[in-house]
């Protein structure tokens, strides 16, 4: 496998909210997403934690109530079965990690 340049690969993206399976690893996911102003319903997974990782922008989580702010560089984990969405206003790329 080649190098990847994550933000180039998101920029790529024909849409956003749509992600990309940019590698597979030890039985996850490691996609790749490209987050505009309109954010996402409320989603839940109950077999797998997901993880998120804001590489540029802001994103605003929803996690059962609790509001997470994230800016580039920080990274959250939503444990399985929690309900979370992405609130309208985030932007930028995200990075996720989920299961297989």
């Amino acid at each position: 496998m080649s190098m990847v340049d994550l933000i180039q690969e998101a920029a790529e993206l024909p849409q956003s909210w749509k992600s990309r399976i940019v590698a597979k690893i030890a039985g996850a996911n490691l996609k790749i997403i490209r987050m505009d102003e309109s954010g996402i319903p409320f989603e839940s997974h109950s077999d797998f934690d997901e993880a998120l990782f804001v590489l540029e922008g802001a994103m605003t989580l929803d996690v059962e109530g609790e509001l997470i702010e994230m800016g580039a560089g920080d990274f959250f984990v939503v444990p399985a079965g929690k309900s979370h969405r992405v609130l309208e206003g985030s932007h930028g790329v995200l990075f996720l990690v989920d299961a297989e």
